[in-house]
């Protein structure tokens, strides 16, 4: 059992500059890729799937659960060690995230990215996906969840997003740091990841919004999805999980139309709680019956309500999973 599988689904680490446009376009497989690896054939046996060529905006949740399933597959191979996905790192923590809760084996699955593209100077896409491959074939990254290697960091999927449009060190974990360093060729981990749970239904649920709460805000966007047959909205509220009161009705009537309504908060970093009890604050809305998510951010939220909407067969059991970072519900 020595053999990685890499999944190529494109992003920036598979793109070079069109000198007509002017811009970064798709123009490199993955074995393109793997040839500017030196020494890479130290490393065992490699598997190729080349998934695609997305930049990561043009990542989808049928794609991702598309991806999701392949990967299923293969890893349940005896001969397959680890997975390697490429992905564009504007949605690298959304895939991250959904593979982390979809995926049950204690095989090590990273995801991995670029932030300078092949005709950059600096290019880092080999370099990550070197990191990327030392991870995978590391006994000390078994059970770890899914990871995500960048810069010579290791983070989880469930904790890291994207902080910066153009660093480097862009993906950090930003409440407790990484799970780990690849030095020298060596994975060094210095602490476990968060509680891990699973979601693994056969199929998602598409139609989840994502709202970022602003002063001022009226029931204007809440109303426009509720008449348009959404399932489920999560709100990024304000602070501790506050929102303005113009939109408290609004939410009421979505609870009881029997949209799932998760709050979370729009600050870069922690949790949402019942603290306050004015018009519009976190009491009231969870009085009206709506859901506090955990400490993650709206769209890793989203990405759990779209899978827990087909897995939860009561709306207590809903709200179970959507409160909790370490939720008991059967694969």
């Amino acid at each position: 059992m020595n053999k990685v599988l890499i999944v190529f689904t494109g992003g920036t680490i598979a793109m070079t500059i069109d000198e007509d446009l002017g811009a970064a376009v798709p123009g490199l497989d993955g074995n393109a890729i793997l040839s500017m690896i030196k020494g890479i054939d130290r490393y065992g046996e490699i598997e190729i799937v080349d998934f695609g060529q997305f930049p990561g905006p043009q990542m989808n949740p049928g794609r991702i659960l598309e991806l999701a399933k392949l990967l299923k597959e293969s890893l349940a191979r005896d001969d397959i060690q680890g997975a390697i996905i490429t992905h564009g790192t504007d949605t690298l923590e959304e895939t991250a995230y959904f593979l982390d809760l979809y995926l049950t084996t204690e095989k090590p699955v990273v995801v991995v990215g670029a932030m300078r593209n092949a005709s950059e100077l600096g290019y880092d896409g080999p370099a990550n996906l070197a990191s990327a491959i030392v991870a995978v074939k590391s006994p000390e990254s078994y059970g770890r969840g899914v990871l995500v290697v960048l810069n010579n960091q290791v983070n989880s999927a469930r904790e890291v997003t994207k902080t910066h449009t153009m660093s480097l060190d862009t993906f950090k974990s930003l409440e407790f740091g990484p799970l780990g360093i690849v030095d020298n060729n060596e994975v060094l981990y210095s602490r476990q990841a968060m509680p891990h749970s699973h979601l693994v239904p056969d199929d998602i649920e598409p139609a989840v919004h994502l709202l970022k709460s602003y002063v001022g805000m009226d029931r204007f966007m809440i109303d426009q999805l509720v008449d348009n047959g959404t399932k489920g909205i999560v709100i990024e509220a304000m602070g501790r999980g506050n929102l303005p009161p113009e939109l408290v009705p609004a939410i009421k009537d979505a609870i009881t139309r029997d949209v799932a309504v998760v709050i979370v908060s729009r600050c870069p970093a922690g949790r949402v709680l019942g603290s306050y009890g004015y018009d519009g604050g976190g009491q009231q809305l969870r009085e009206l019956g709506a859901m506090f998510g955990t400490a993650m951010n709206g769209q890793k939220t989203r990405i759990q309500l779209m899978l827990a909407l087909k897995v939860a067969q009561s709306n207590h059991q809903l709200r179970h999973i959507m409160e909790n970072e370490d939720f008991d519900v059967a694969p």
